[in-house]
């Protein structure tokens, strides 16, 4: 992989060097300064020394901060402000050849789940303990099952959501799995090429299901963590699936709504801080509400304590709604895809 590759092929040292094929020589700093730009502004040990770094030289940045220290053997090039994908890749060049960023890092660095969690996962085929904020799992990796994603070595989207898979719920993994789809985050080895390569794996029961889901379930992705606790309350009671975060248009302005029964004219609005917590979006929501029922949509909002204190009325409330709604009558009609 590109980043692990310039660690063996460059050499620096304490003075210049001359460049390929004879010319003139160039400062060793200016040589640093390109390997840093290419990773996110972060190099480790290895490199310096592969470039002709000496130890007494590379002490000497240290002191006068031209380096920074982030994890043992990897150091920021001229300020300790880095960026995210520059501690994801410092923490896999901290842990050696062939690993990858992956987990709950590896679906950060995808944008297929938030991750707030501090420790940054690892994967590498070399036992070494965890430690310095970087959480290491221990599996060789085929090479389809790897990637390089922004300059960093990482785990494939699918074999990351595979990974998850095993302590993760089904609802999580599947809302992984429309999110991979949604960013079009197509691999040549799919999931369902991973369950067939590890059938015995700990998950694969949760990944079929959550496939299941996907190909079975209305389209749409949902965006907030009260959406994605609002599918199992719906299965749990037997309810029919809406569409999450659903376009509507109406008079030539387009509205998307939280949850949307297509042919039935019943929507769903989950009110949590996420989607609705400023004066503004408070405002605009209600606005949209009366354009949509002025159409004939039936407008519901609910909030999580209902959802946790009341499921039962909640569930017989939706229930006669999507019995007895009928579709809005006139012109205004729900966006296709």
């Amino acid at each position: 992989m590109p980043s692990r590759e310039t660690a063996n092929d460059r050499d620096i040292g304490g003075r210049s060097r001359p460049r390929e094929g004879g010319g003139s020589e160039e400062p060793l700093d200016a040589e640093i300064a390109r390997l840093a730009e290419r990773q996110h502004g972060v190099v480790a040990r290895l490199q310096l020394l592969g470039l002709g770094l000496g130890e007494d030289a590379l002490q000497h940045r240290l002191e006068h901060g031209r380096l920074h220290l982030l994890h043992q053997g990897t150091y920021a090039v001229g300020h300790r402000k880095v960026s995210r994908e520059a501690r994801w890749l410092a923490a896999v060049l901290a842990t050696g050849p062939n690993a990858v960023l992956s987990h709950w890092s590896a679906a950060a660095l995808w944008m297929i789940r938030p991750n707030q969690r501090s420790p940054i996962d690892v994967t590498t085929p070399h036992k070494s303990r965890s430690w310095d904020g970087i959480k290491r799992h221990h599996k060789a990796l085929p090479s389809d099952e790897v990637t390089v994603r922004e300059g960093i070595p990482v785990t494939s989207a699918p074999r990351t959501i595979f990974d998850l898979a095993a302590t993760e719920d089904v609802d999580t993994v599947a809302a992984m799995l429309r999110e991979s789809e949604h960013r079009n985050l197509w691999d040549r080895l799919s999931l369902p090429d991973l369950v067939d390569r590890y059938p015995g794996r700990r998950g694969v029961k949760k990944v079929q299901r959550a496939l299941w889901r996907v190909a079975e379930e209305p389209a749409g992705r949902t965006r907030s963590k009260l959406e994605q606790r609002f599918a199992p309350f719906l299965r749990r009671h037997r309810l029919p699936m809406p569409r999450f975060n659903d376009w509507i248009l109406l008079g030539g302005k387009r509205y998307q709504v939280d949850c949307h029964w297509r042919g039935t004219g019943e929507i769903v609005e989950l009110d949590g801080w996420e989607g609705h917590g400023t004066r503004s979006a408070f405002q605009d929501d209600r606005e949209r509400d009366r354009r949509l029922r002025v159409a004939g949509y039936s407008v519901t909002r609910l909030t999580w304590n209902q959802l946790r204190d009341e499921p039962k009325q909640i569930a017989a409330d939706l229930r006669a709604l999507l019995n007895n709604q009928a579709a809005p009558a006139g012109p205004p009609q729900p966006l296709p895809g």
